[in-house]
């Protein structure tokens, strides 16, 4: 398997012991710690839920299969992430130290319809795609990265960001062009167009 053409959860289940692993690691873990923060009934049990999502994850990841499902992988993960706060509180008995909050905030969570699943479903999409643009920007020219940000992130025209950048409109088409391609490789599995 050519680990140019593999997206990188191909390569991860193919050699989970690569630096594959630690990339994969460093995606999720603030995305699930900040999550994880935002909600007071969990702000101070963040890192052993990280911990054992991560744990849980890197054991089973090898059996995920994501049947071209939109969105498969960020619901497996949520569903890891719901098993193991449940399995936190069971296990410390905090039944009467947020119990109820905690249990309210996981039957929202598992609902695909609540506003708490969307809103886990954009932050995936929106921090996964950040992360992956941040690792992909040193594999391009500095000119092609300028003009995909400008045409991609900030939303200016072809024409403007060409003018801009001292380049031709298709250049900057092809900057563009070339940087999604590649996004799109490298999140195939994590972001799932629906």
């Amino acid at each position: 398997m050519s680990t140019t053409s593999a997206s990188l959860l191909e390569r991860i289940r193919h050699d989970p012991a690569a630096e594959q692993w630690q990339t994969l690691v460093e995606l999720y873990d603030p995305l699930i710690r900040g999550w994880l923060k935002r909600q007071a009934v969990l702000a101070n049990d963040a890192d052993d839920l990280v911990q054992d999502v991560l744990t849980i994850v890197a054991r089973r990841l090898k059996d995920f299969e994501h049947n071209s499902r939109p969105g498969a992988f960020r619901t497996w993960l949520r569903t890891i992430t719901i098993n193991c706060v449940r399995d936190f509180w069971r296990s410390r008995k905090r039944e009467n130290a947020g119990g109820a909050e905690v249990q309210q905030l996981l039957d929202q969570l598992a609902d695909p319809n609540s506003g708490l699943t969307q809103a886990w479903d954009l932050e995936h999409d929106r921090f996964v795609t950040q992360q992956l643009l941040a690792r992909l920007r040193s594999e391009f020219e500095p000119a092609t990265w300028r003009a995909f940000e400008r045409v991609a992130l900030d939303g200016a025209s072809a024409a403007t960001a060409a003018k801009e950048l001292n380049l031709t409109t298709n250049a900057v088409f092809i900057a563009k062009s070339r940087i999604l391609a590649r996004l799109r490789q490298e999140s195939r599995g994590l972001i799932d167009e629906e």
